[in-house]
Parts: structure tokens; sequence; C-alpha cells
């Protein structure tokens, strides 16, 4: 028989559907909604806003959207939204929540507070008042800092005194799939690559060249879309520690993933580089796991290489992201750099599909290519992605 406790946790978060943000990189957000329309979210109950899709679910739902969802980095899951213009009254709405039904015992908990125009500018003191009330609710004892504990973030937002409090489903951003062991110097961020893999219409069935793979982001995302997996499927969620977390419903949905799973007897993911560290990187991160008969990985020079003989004459996509920034001398070096990369390209992939990421203006004039170019935010720089066929 139920308990009190398992009823109301049953009546109040497990049953009824919630207001949930998934956040993503500015530029992706139509890539997001195509993601959670393709998962059973109807666009009826979605809002594309800037830096995130808003939008309403149950929470298993929400479970299959972390561990699917390529292109987002996070999911919040809205839990109050009141006003208060004082800390007296703060406190009271906050102590209304039943912090009970949301996190474990012990929780060990991170705040990120955003106040504007609001009486209450102190974010340390909102923040202080909110962990008071949370740890008097579930009893005053202290956080589990043990090695395996995850994190739980609580967001507040405020402005003109409207405050919204939301709890982070997801725990370590979603670009973290769990693959990476060994990490090397300016990785591209895996949900960048699933967006310039979605732009080129890479499909399970399709060849790609990653000539310059630096760690092999590009290729890793593509041998898990080869293999059918989820890109959540290696790591774990801030939900799992939820009293409202179902393991069987969710075990369920990895072990359906997993029956998906594809194999192959041939690589179709050919990744290169001329730098032999980045290269023993990848080959480790690729050793044992299920993406290694997807992936060759050969020392090359992606202005000497000859795609018939890597690859054969099948055409497919390619993918660059050339060095930039500090991985390049001096700006004034781009254009003929980029001159180059457009010579050898326009030489040796004629009629294949191709997205490179370019610092900004002056490097696309050097590029010089027809193609669709898309502002995109990585690693706190704007760069652009272009998207198009040579």
């Amino acid at each position: 028989m139920a308990s009190a406790f398992e009823k109301r946790l049953k009546r109040r978060v497990i049953g009824p559907r919630h207001g949930f943000f998934a956040v993503c990189p500015p530029g992706m957000e139509s890539i997001c909604a195509s993601e959670m329309a393709a998962l059973g979210i109807p666009a009826a109950d979605m809002a594309i806003l800037r830096g995130g899709i808003a939008f309403e679910a149950r929470l298993i739902q929400v479970m299959e959207l972390n561990l699917k969802l390529g292109s987002a980095s996070r999911i919040l899951m809205r839990i109050s939204e009141f006003s208060a213009s004082s800390f007296a009254r703060f406190e009271k709405k906050i102590s209304e929540m039943d912090w009970a039904l949301y996190l474990p015992q012990n929780p060990l908990i991170r705040f990120s507070v955003t106040l504007k125009k609001s009486r209450l500018y102190h974010s340390g003191a909102v923040s202080q008042r909110c962990e008071h009330v949370i740890r008097r609710q579930l009893g005053q004892r202290l956080p589990d800092l043990s090695a395996d504990s995850l994190e739980h973030t609580v967001y507040i937002r405020a402005e003109d005194d409207r405050f919204v409090v939301s709890l982070d489903t997801t725990g370590e951003l979603l670009f973290k799939r769990g693959i990476k062991q060994v990490v090397t110097a300016a990785p591209l961020r895996e949900n960048l690559a699933f967006a310039m893999l979605f732009w080129t219409q890479f499909s399970a069935d399709d060849l790609l060249v990653d000539p310059m793979c630096g760690s092999g982001t590009f290729s890793l995302e593509a041998a898990m879309i080869q293999s059918g997996l989820p890109p959540g499927f290696f790591r774990r969620f801030a939900f799992e520690t939820w009293p409202a977390f179902s393991m069987p419903a969710f075990e369920h949905l990895k072990k359906q993933a997993a029956g998906n799973m594809r194999t192959c007897e041939t690589p179709s993911i050919f990744a290169s580089d001329t730098d032999e560290n980045v290269l023993a990187a990848l080959k480790q991160n690729i050793c044992s796991t299920v993406f290694e008969p997807f992936i060759s990985v050969q020392q090359l020079d992606f202005f000497e290489m000859d795609p018939k003989t890597v690859c054969s004459s099948r055409k497919g996509v390619i993918l660059l992201n050339p060095p930039y920034g500090k991985r390049l001398d001096t700006p004034e070096h781009r254009p003929e750099f980029f001159a180059q990369i457009r010579r050898k390209l326009l030489q040796d992939f004629k009629g294949w599909r191709v997205g490179i990421l370019v610092p900004d203006h002056q490097s696309i004039t050097g590029l010089n290519l027809s193609l669709r170019f898309r502002p995109v935010f990585h690693g706190g720089l704007d760069i652009v992605a272009g998207i198009g066929r040579i």
C-alpha cells in the first residue's frame, strides 16, 4: 500500500504536467524544437525563445528528453513562481514549497541566482535563505560529499520582484556525453558538433570525413548517430536521485535504446589530424567502446589528403573545425589559410556536403564559397558555421 508521501509525490510531481525550459546555445533553438517534436512533444506545447524552448510535459517525458536530446545544454523544471519585495515574503514563499518532493536527503545543492530590478538585490543572501529553508525541511543535515553524489542546482530568477524558481533536471551539461575520458585543449562542444551534423543532414547511411579532428568530437557524434545510441546513454543525470525518479521506467528507456543499436563491419567515419597527441587521445576514447568499429583514425594532413584513397570514390559529408584564435598565429593569416581550404575543397571534394566553422567575416571572405552562414556561440566566442555543398 502506498504511503501518504508516495501518494503526494504521484499527485503533485509524477502525474501532472509541469512547465520546463530546455536550454540550448543561441542559434540551435530550431534544432532543439525539431528533436523535441520527434520525441513526442507537440508543437502546441512548445514556445521557441532565444536560448531555449519553454514547454509542458510530464516528468517521464523529460527523463527521455535528457537521454536523447543532442542539441540541448540542460532542462530546468519550473517549480514555483511568486512575487516578493522583502526577504520575509521571499522566505515565506520558499517555505511553502514542499522540497522533500524534489530533492533527496542530504543533497549537495548549488544556487544560480539572477536578480534584475528587484528590491532583493543581494544574490548571496537570496541563496543563503533558500538553502536554510531547504535544509530545515529536509532535516538540517549536512550535504552528501561522497565522490559519486550528484549536485543539484536551484535556479532563482527575479525581475521587477517577480521570482521564478526552477530545479535543474540534468546535472552536468548535456554536451558532456560521458564518452571522453581524455580531453585535449579547446575541445569542440558536442552539441555544436551535433548541430553541424544536423545542418549537413548527416544520416546513419552517410560517410563522414573529419580531417582536422582534434579530440574527435565530430567523429564521436557521428558514430553515436550511426550506432543509434542516444547522446545521454553513457552518463548520469541529476533526476536519478529525485524522490520521483523511477529506476524501472528509466531502465526501460535505456533498454529500448540499446535494443535499437546498430553495428558495422567497415568504418564509414574517417578522422585524421597532423597532431599525434590528439590522435592518441581519440584512440583512447574510442578504444573498447561500441564506436570503435565505426571510426578509422589516421595521421594525415588535410592539404595532402586524397579522399579516394581514404574512403574510396564515395561522396559524403566533410566537417572542418580549422584552427583559429590562439591556434592560428595572427589574424592577418586567416584569409590566406581559409583560401587554402577553399582550394583543397574545390579540388578534391566536389559534390560533398560541407560544414566548416570560421571565426569571423574576414575568414568568410578568404573562404569564398557559396555556403549558408549561421552565427553560433562556442567557448565564449561568437563564430560562424558555414553549411552547403561544394
